[in-house]
């Protein structure tokens, strides 16, 4: 990417030579452009909310900025990119969306994410932070950015308005309005389950905080795989990847308080909202909840399930890699005899991969919307 302090060669993680997608877009550049452009000082505290792949603190570095991030990817391609960089380690401070916020900003940029609701939460938190003489500047693709986008930048912070197109990218210049009085925070959302989801999940408790998949209620993927849940009994451990809110890890430890679970997601926010859901329905049993990339980490042939509801986008990409990624890391961590256990769109063909991969797939349930696949480990 070529900035106006010089070219930054970025990738995303975890680095694929096969990928085709860049680690930046337009609005990464246009944004730098406008900070250059326009000579805004750099100095204080620089936060910079939403980096996707740290395009922007690497080209920042020399300012020693902030990145604050709900993906482990992110953050982890940030530090790669941030050392073949050659920027030494401590002039980036990596924070994700759980961790305290900085006491005073002086630079606040911000990439739009996909989700809304994430979006509101951390300008909320980030608010008692902002003065009337921080710069704030907001950035995505001119599909990205709406009309309750600058709504929500002009009701937390002060008067927005957006620059001109470019690239297909847009601005989003907010002057913030200290007389403001910061709205309270709505997030974590919580509810309980509706009667129809069945069984001993009726009425029970969920925890959603922002920008989890369908935080303001169960998602139609989600609720299909829990009425043809596996049966499981005894000390099996069971993993409930890419958990979200963390309601299907929830309902095996109900229906079976001897499992062992592992949640895990490489959203912060998720595994958040996961182990506040498990703490919400007082299960007894055992569990483990790990922010990180799917299965990496878990040993070879240690695990009995593996239940998994896969995204099929990357931001405002449709790619199948996240899914592909899933499933290969779930047969190296399945025992011989183990099962990987999957919810999908119909359309997109899963059972496809899952027999390439296992040598086996067999629709344990569908309508015309979703399949529930399973595939066993044979060795």
């Amino acid at each position: 990417m070529t900035t106006p302090w010089g070219e930054v060669t970025l990738a995303r993680h975890p680095e694929d030579p096969r990928e085709t997608l860049r680690a930046w877009d337009a609005s990464d550049a246009y944004l730098l452009r406008h900070l250059a452009e326009q000579d805004v000082p750099l100095t204080g505290t620089v936060v910079v909310l939403g980096d996707r792949w740290g395009a922007l603190v690497t080209a920042l570095a020399a300012h020693r900025p902030t990145q604050i991030t709900d993906s482990w990817l992110g953050q982890e391609a940030t530090r790669a990119n941030l050392a073949r960089a050659g920027v030494e380690t401590g002039a980036v401070r990596l924070l994700t969306t759980q961790d305290p916020v900085p006491e005073r900003i002086d630079v606040l940029l911000v990439r739009v994410p996909k989700s809304l609701a994430l979006l509101e939460d951390q300008l909320l938190r980030l608010a008692p932070a902002v003065h009337a003489g921080t710069v704030v500047v907001g950035t995505g693709m001119v599909k990205e950015i709406h009309t309750s986008t600058l709504r929500l930048f002009e009701r937390i912070l002060g008067p927005t308005r957006t620059s001109l197109a470019e690239q297909k990218a847009r601005l989003v210049l907010c002057t913030p309005d200290p007389s403001l009085r910061h709205p309270a925070n709505p997030w974590p959302y919580d509810y309980d389950l509706p009667d129809d989801v069945g069984g001993a999940l009726s009425g029970r408790p969920v925890v959603n905080h922002a920008g989890v998949f369908c935080a303001e209620r169960l998602d139609i993927g989600t609720r299909f795989l829990l009425k043809h849940l596996p049966t499981t009994s005894g000390t099996r451990r069971v993993v409930d990847l890419g958990c979200g809110n963390g309601i299907v890890g929830t309902a095996v430890a109900l229906a079976n308080p001897e499992a062992e679970v592992l949640f895990t997601d490489e959203s912060f926010q998720a595994v958040a909202s996961a182990e506040a859901t498990y703490k919400a329905n007082g299960v007894p049993g055992h569990a483990e909840f790990r922010v990180g990339d799917g299965l990496a980490g878990v040993a070879d042939g240690s695990v009995d399930v593996v239940l998994n509801n896969p995204p099929f986008h990357s931001h405002q990409a449709t790619t199948d890699a996240t899914a592909w990624r899933m499933f290969t890391g779930a047969r190296r961590a399945l025992r011989p005899g183990g099962e990987l256990w999957v919810v999908g769109n119909r359309h997109l063909g899963y059972h496809v991969k899952l027999k390439r991969l296992f040598g086996n797939s067999e629709l344990v349930a569908g309508d015309r919307k979703f399949v529930v696949l399973r595939s066993v480990r044979q060795g």
